[in-house]
């Protein structure tokens, strides 16, 4: 389970909540463009699901979450104290390049963004998110057993 260290607000369930519940029904939307073939999407919305859900802890923990790079909003989950492991950051990287190539044209010298992606780019994608929601979730249950320790304390 993760260690946390440094102050903690209270975990806000409602605001976390809201925020994962987002992050999870991305992540479906993105296994279905799998299936259907849409594996630029499926990419895309693996990275947009993957920051609903660090979004929603440093939310849920009373933190701003602005922005759009996973490498920043990992670094601010450290910053309150969050010990993010290496295998996280580097499934953080390997999404926050999915954020603009998916999308846009500019970005190739010719043709479409769809036909730069294969369904292993897809499915590496899902795997990166997947860890990142898994290490998300583990944290909030750290930070509810912290509450209730703190709690049974008083």
């Amino acid at each position: 389970m993760e260690k946390l260290r440094g102050r903690w607000a209270l975990l806000d369930e409602s605001e976390f909540g809201r925020w994962f519940r987002q992050a999870e029904q991305t992540l479906r939307s993105a296994e279905n463009d799998v299936s259907g073939g849409f594996w630029n999407w499926a990419c895309f919305k693996a990275e947009q699901a993957t920051q609903f859900a660090v979004k929603g802890l440093l939310r849920a923990f009373g933190e701003p979450a602005f922005g759009n790079s996973l490498t920043q909003l990992l670094a601010d989950l450290e910053n309150v104290g969050v010990t993010v492991p290496e295998s996280v950051k580097i499934a953080g990287r390997e999404l926050e390049r999915q954020y603009i190539p998916t999308r846009y044209a500019y970005v190739f010298p010719s043709g479409s963004p769809y036909e730069f992606y294969g369904v292993q780019d897809a499915q590496a994608a899902l795997a990166a998110c997947q860890t990142i929601l898994k290490f998300i979730q583990g944290v909030a249950e750290c930070a509810r057993s912290f509450e209730a320790q703190e709690g049974s304390a008083s």
